[in-house]
């Protein structure tokens, strides 16, 4: 019976701050030996399309889970979106520019900042990210936004941002690139939430699901899938929430797991 294993992108199978910026070849193998076994691989990451650079693409997953969850593609097909509620990004994007905050919206298609983010640019040409797949020009109302990520200057602007989170319940943060910058996403989908939708599509079960990760936004996923593998890198606060542990990114881990977890089942 088949099997579906989803794999996170940042301290999983890339690393960029080691330099780990393509799949590496052990890695590679193990996924390559799962699907010629029948099994499914997808990415499960916090990333927008837009951030997916052509190795990820042209990989040959059988899917993405997109955006913390908000997006599922699957053959170049959406079989999920949701998104945030445009008056809080209307109004929350108002506060942030009052206070020259530079702001990111990401969505199905396209991710959405204005040219005067300079910083912002700047750090994303430091990380690699391609801006092929950006929009300087747009309208709020016109942008399904399904996460958003913000650059704070100083810690008085991270405590007005913490401040204004803190007053819609409906949203969580987690930081992904530093202290000085956050990720926002509506609580009603997370990758967990994108994993039960791509299961439920392909008539898996629960119980044959796995999943991959090594920060707080992989938490959801780790507790929810039939066996939740956290990576050696991550805290022990996430590990807490997996089944079992693997190796570090900077040791395979993810084709150590697949050899013992998910095939030796």
């Amino acid at each position: 019976m088949k099997k579906a294993i989803f794999l996170d992108i940042d301290g999983t199978i890339l690393d960029f701050h080691n330099e780990i910026t393509s799949i590496t070849p052990a890695v590679e193998k193990a996924i390559r030996g799962l699907q010629e076994a029948g099994h499914y691989v997808f990415i499960a990451t916090g990333r927008p399309y837009a951030f997916l650079n052509p190795h990820l693409l042209e990989f040959g997953f059988d899917g993405y889970i997109l955006s913390n969850g908000a997006q599922v593609l699957m053959n170049n097909e959406n079989i999920y979106t949701a998104g945030m509620e445009v008056p809080f990004v209307q109004e929350f994007t108002q506060a942030l520019e009052g206070r020259n905050i530079e702001y990111m919206l990401q969505s199905h298609d396209y991710s959405y900042m204005k040219e005067e983010c300079t910083e912002y640019y700047g750090m994303l040409k430091r990380m690699g990210v391609s801006l092929d797949m950006m929009q300087t020009e747009f309208q709020i109302e016109d942008v399904l936004t399904q996460k958003m990520q913000v650059l704070c200057r100083d810690e008085d602007e991270m405590a007005f941002c913490m401040s204004y989170v803190e007053d819609h319940p409906k949203y969580a943060h987690f930081h992904s690139m530093g202290a000085q910058q956050f990720e926002l996403y509506a609580k009603n989908y997370t990758k967990a939430t994108g994993i039960l939708k791509t299961l439920e599509h392909l008539e898996i079960p629960i119980e044959r699901s796995y999943a991959f990760g090594d920060e707080m936004n992989d938490i959801e996923m780790l507790a929810t899938v039939g066996c939740g593998i956290a990576m050696g890198n991550a805290s022990d606060h996430v590990k807490s929430f997996a089944n079992v542990v693997t190796k570090s990114v900077l040791e395979d881990g993810v084709a150590h797991g697949i050899v013992e977890f998910v095939l030796a089942e």
